[in-house]
Parts: structure tokens; C-alpha cells; sequence
């Protein structure tokens, strides 16, 4: 069985929780036996059994896959659709239905929802984003599988390992508005509560970033800016002796570093949106998102707290996410 991986977004372009997602399938499907391969679309040589795609396919790919006898995998990531309350789903269902109705095909193509029936399988993250895509798009219920990320093993504790944590919480995200790290790091600043940053911008010259560096520059007692710590050993470390872990994002599908971190034993406190409620539940503190007073109280509560917090259920590695993904396709 041969998969070739395709992606919607080049990973040089968009760096992140999907470049990791990719990079690790791979890896974990190559463990289990797996020939695997990325796409590539200038080669008219290459030959594959399934073509496992992340991001949202377009369904005339799907269509040629097909033709050609090449089974078709979507792992989509709701990010936007996931962070939205029921009542603003609902609406988008009927827009879309109506647009069904009225709209030409040629206007239809350009959102790509047809992708999701015509997909021999449909992968997301949270139970969450599976009732999303039913919701929306239709996909029948045998073809839609909920396969969280994975961890790797460096980052997990052993059951009942007592570790020594600092006085900091961390932060890992890239440095971007939809993250809301200044935001964090504004709040931080007001509570008096000492937070660890790691990450990186798309750019270095974006309004965002350059703003929180001055804030950073301003506040070193209280924001602990050191860009993004590549090594996997070393972000594990970080982890582990952290006091906790923070992400106030307004938008997720399912962070891999919220999982690294809970992996890590560490304490969560995380936006109060349904991706995270859906994947955490009660072993995870949440915050609305709101302003920086009340964001800042809500920090001040976990940082004193933190110590006492019960430790978050523990996340599945990459080789039972392998697992899954190779009884998929061998079911296809």
C-alpha cells in the first residue's frame, strides 16, 4: 500500500501546527510499514494506492483521483467553523443550502464542500468538528473518522512522576492576532504573573509582532520572549517545568502544542471555545475570551492554582494515530 501525502498550504509559506502534523503522519505511517510519499504533481511517473490530503481538497482532484483508481483521504482542519457557536453554524447551514439553490456551479467550486462527500474518508480532529462537518456538508457517517493529533515520546510522563516546576507559565504559538500573545502578554503584565513566550511571526516587520516585542522589551520581569525552540527535546523540557501552560487563541482546531503540553503533565488553561472543552473537558481551566482585566484575573487564579490542578488526560501518540490511519486505508 502506497500513500502519497498532498497539503493545501506550503508548509515554507505557513509554518506551525500543520507542518508538524504532516511531518509526523508521515513518520508514524512510515513505522508501521507504510511506503509513503508527498505528491508530487510534476511527475507523471509517481503511482500511489491512496492520496491522504490535508486542508479542504478540491473535488475536481478527487474526481481524477478516482478515474484513475486512487482512493481519496481528506483531513480537514475546521478552525474557523470549530471556534463558532451552534446558532452561527446553523446560519452558515442555511446560507449554504441556499446558495445550493441559487448559485451557478462555477461560483459553488470555489468553497469546496463537495469535497466532503466526495472523499472516500474524512478525517478530523475533535468529536466536535465530525458534528461540524454532518452539520454542514453532509458526509455520511461511514466515511467520517475523529483521529486526534498525536504526541511524541519525548514529551510524555511517566504515570505518577513527580516533576520540579518553575515559577513561569509558557506559551507556545505563533506570533499572530489569532493567537492573541500580546494580548496574553498584556495580561500577564497586569496580574504580575510571569509568562515564557515561544514562537515565531509569519514575518518579522507584521504591526502584531513588533508590538509585542516593545511590550516585551518594556515588561522582562513579567513577558520572556525567546522565539521558537525547534528542538523537540528541548520544548519538552520547557514543558515539564513549567508551572503551566497557556493558549487564549480565538480560534483552533486541536493545538498540538495544548497536547505536547498535557503530555508534559503540564496544567492547561486554555480559551473557552468548543475544541478545547471537547478534547479536555473538567482537567483543563478555560478563559473567556474578553479583555485584558478579566483575562488577567482569570490568569492570576490559574497561577496561583496551578500546582493543585489535576494533570490533563493523557493524549495519544503519533504510533496509535498511524494505527488508525492505516486501518482506514486498508478498510478503503
Amino acid at each position: 500500500m502506497k500513500i502519497l501525502l498532498d497539503c493545501q498550504i506550503p508548509v515554507s509559506l505557513a509554518h506551525g501546527g500543520a507542518q508538524i502534523q504532516i511531518e509526523r503522519t508521515k513518520e508514524a505511517l512510515e513505522s508501521e510499514g507504510c511506503e509513503v510519499e508527498y505528491l508530487r504533481w510534476w511527475d507523471p511517473e509517481q503511482t500511489g494506492d491512496i492520496i491522504h490530503f490535508f486542508g479542504r481538497a478540491n473535488p475536481s482532484m478527487i474526481t481524477l483521483a478516482h478515474a484513475k483508481g486512487i482512493k481519496y483521504v481528506m483531513s480537514d482542519l475546521l478552525t474557523g467553523q470549530g471556534s463558532r457557536k451552534v446558532w452561527q453554524l446553523q446560519v452558515q447551514g442555511l446560507i449554504e443550502k441556499f446558495l445550493r439553490n441559487i448559485a451557478p456551479s462555477v461560483f459553488l467550486s470555489n468553497f469546496r464542500w463537495d469535497a466532503y462527500t466526495l472523499s472516500d474518508a474524512v478525517i478530523v480532529l475533535t468529536s466536535w468538528e465530525a458534528r461540524i462537518v454532518r452539520m454542514l456538508f453532509g458526509t455520511q457517517k461511514n466515511r467520517l473518522h475523529v483521529i486526534p493529533n498525536g504526541v511524541e515520546p519525548e514529551f510524555f510522563c511517566e504515570p505518577g512522576e513527580s516533576l520540579e516546576r518553575g515559577d513561569e507559565l509558557v506559551c507556545t504559538a505563533t506570533i499572530t492576532e489569532r493567537k492573541r500573545v500580546l494580548e496574553l502578554a498584556e495580561a500577564a503584565v497586569v496580574a504580575r504573573v510571569p509568562v515564557r513566550i515561544l514562537g515565531k511571526p509569519y514575518g518579522t516587520n507584521d504591526t502584531y509582532f513588533r508590538r509585542f516585542i516593545a511590550l516585551a522589551e518594556a515588561e522582562p520581569k513579567f513577558v520572556r520572549y525567546t522565539g521558537a525552540v525547534s528542538n523537540r527535546q528541548e520544548l519538552a523540557h520547557i514543558y515539564q517545568r513549567a508551572r503551566g501552560f497557556v493558549l487564549l487563541s480565538t480560534m483552533e482546531s486541536l493545538s498540538l502544542s495544548a497536547l505536547e503540553a498535557a503530555a508534559s503533565g503540564c496544567p492547561l488553561l486554555l480559551s473557552d471555545l468548543p475544541w478545547a472543552r471537547s478534547t479536555f473537558g473538567k482537567n483543563a481551566t478555560y478563559c473567556p475570551i474578553g479583555n485584558c482585566e478579566t483575562t488577567a484575573l482569570i490568569l492570576k487564579s490559574f497561577y496561583n492554582r496551578a500546582p493543585e490542578l489535576p494533570r490533563p488526560l493523557t493524549p495519544p501518540r503519533w504510533k496509535n494515530v498511524a494505527e488508525q490511519l492505516v486501518a482506514i486505508y486498508q478498510s478503503l
